[in-house]
Parts: structure tokens; sequence; C-alpha cells
């Protein structure tokens, strides 16, 4: 793939370019360290990195208002730090402990933030699309101007409760937002083996859901996308559907050797496409920042992860007791 300069947008400030910088650095440390846990023993079950892909949730993040919901799948703690939560209790929960969002019961599966609108990481493929959709449901039957992102990836776009979510999202007309993020190689087949239609966006043309692609290695241009699909859904004109064309450099999970790709594709992608790169060179080159100010920020967050990651080790396993609760919600 050709390399492509990055979006450049006029009124982008030299605050917001280093928020989207911090923010993004943030989660690809924060997942290279949950890589070193789960390589130790740390981390048990299944580790979904997403590596390669802090584009896209960034960009949206800062479309997104105070209130906002987000609902995802299993690759999913970049957009628990991107919409806030405390990368302690990330790690915790992701280490099985009790100082975790889930208190150390769930995994990077089921972790919630009630405060965030954090409604999970979910397990089973293309299921949380309908939960995002009611989601929007219940904001625009009570009466909000709230929006929700549905995040999924080019895999769960062939499932077929996606579609019967379209069809009531688009009866409805619910304020929800569904982000395929298609990283083109789902759990490890590629979206030209894995379907006939590879423009997926356009699917929504059968509801008459408007939409759009863009580029996922883009931070600019993702925010500029989620800011016309928000502003489309904060008026009361039902879903949109942006399809973001990003790429993960890792496997799917932590046992996947990815030997469906080739080593050369993978670091040509880093090389040329990186979205972190790309948004240092126009600090850079703009003058924005120093080499030696990128270097203090890159320290900042890794004192950030790495605290993250102690209070992971010291905070204790749940107690016995913890088997029988959060059965049910406490109305």
């Amino acid at each position: 793939m050709a390399a492509r300069k990055p979006a450049r947008a006029a009124n982008v400030s030299r605050e917001e370019l280093l928020q989207h910088y911090r923010d993004m650095l943030l989660i690809r440390r924060f997942e290279e360290k949950a890589g070193q846990m789960y390589g130790m023993g740390l981390i048990g079950g299944f580790c979904h990195l997403y590596i390669g892909q802090e584009a896209v949730v960034v960009g949206l993040e800062a479309a997104a208002e105070d209130g906002d919901s987000r609902i995802t799948t299993y690759r999913d703690h970049g957009h628990m730090l991107a919409c806030g939560m405390d990368p302690k209790g990330v790690m915790a929960e992701l280490t099985g402990r009790e100082g975790g969002y889930s208190r150390g019961k769930g995994g990077s599966m089921h972790m919630f933030s009630k405060e965030k609108r954090f409604y999970g990481g979910h397990g089973i493929v293309g299921a949380n699309v309908p939960i995002g959709a009611g989601l929007a449901f219940a904001d625009k039957y009570n009466g909000t101007d709230r929006v929700t992102f549905t995040y999924f990836g080019d895999g769960a776009a062939n499932q077929g409760q996606v579609y019967e979510t379209y069809n009531m999202a688009m009866l409805w007309a619910l304020p929800v937002i569904f982000v395929i993020e298609n990283n083109r190689y789902a759990m490890g087949t590629s979206v030209q083996r894995a379907t006939k239609s590879p423009s997926l966006w356009e699917r929504g043309a059968a509801y008459g859901i408007p939409g759009e692609e863009v580029d996922g290695m883009d931070v600019l241009a993702v925010k500029a996308a989620g800011e016309k699909a928000v502003a489309h859904c904060r008026a009361g004109k039902g879903p949109y559907i942006l399809e973001v064309m990003t790429y993960r450099y890792r496997g799917h999970s932590m046992s996947d050797p990815a030997k469906y790709r080739t080593r050369d594709e993978v670091q040509k992608m880093r090389e040329e496409r990186d979205a972190i790169e790309q948004v240092r060179q126009l600090l850079l080159t703009g003058k924005h920042a120093t080499e030696e100010d990128l270097k203090a920020i890159d320290r900042d967050i890794k004192a950030v992860v790495n605290g993250a990651a102690d209070f992971a080790r010291e905070s204790p396993e749940p107690d016995e007791s913890e088997l029988m609760t959060d059965i049910y919600a406490d109305a």
C-alpha cells in the first residue's frame, strides 16, 4: 500500500495534536506492557492487543461528548483508555486482581465502566451490535441527544445479527454509529477471502443507512468523519456507518502466529502508515514540539503504564466471597 500523507486541518491546534499523540501513545505502551505481562504468565486466558489501530478510537473519542456511550468486542483495552478509564484498573482486571474494573472476575471481555458509559468488551463475535442499538434506543426513549458508538470488526460484519440491527436501527431512527474496524484479517482470514463485497459500509444502503469509508491510520481523518457522523445522529436522522480502514500489527490474539501474512507487509505498514508516527511528524515539521518534548511525553506515559503494572501486581486476588456477587444489579 502506498504511503499517504496525513490529513491536515487548518483548525487543529497544537494542543489537540499533542493530545492525540499522548492518547495514542498511551494505548500503544499499555498494550506493549500487556503483551509482556501475558508472556510472563501474569495475564491468563485470551489477550487481544490493539497495537496499530490506535487512531480509530482516539479519533472517534475526540468527536464524542460526555454522556455518549461506547460498546465493542474483545479487542477493547484501547477503547477503555481512550474514554478515560484508569490504566491501573484496566491492567488489574487483565491480571485478575481485586483492583480491576470488575474486581478481577471478568478480564478484558467483561470490563465495564458506568461512569464512562463503557459497556464492554464482548466475547461473542457481533453480539455487541444489537446491544449497542439498545443503548441508543434507551437514549432516544429518554429524550436525550446522546450517541452510541458500536464497534465491531470486518469478521463480525458478516454476522446476521448485524443486519437485523441495521434494520431496526433505521426503522426507529436510533442515534447509533456503527464503527466497522476493518483491520483486513478478522481472526485470520483476509477480507478478500471472506466476503464478496469488500466495501462493508455500503451494505447499509439496503436499509437506507448512510456511511463512508475512512482512513483509520489517520487520526485527524477519523475525527473529522466522527464529527460528521455524530452531527447526523444528534440531529435525529438515525444511524450512520463508518468503515474505518486500519491494521493490527500483532496477531488476532497473543496465541496467533499470524502466518497468513508476510513480515514484509507488516513492516511496510509500520514504516509508511503508522498513525502515531504521522502525528509525530506533524508535530515536528510544524515546530509544535521538539524531539526532546516528545521523548518527555514518552517517558511520562511509560511511567503511567509501569505504575499500572505495579498496581496490578500488588493488588490481591479477589476473595472467594466475590464468587456470588454482581450476579444481579441492585435496582
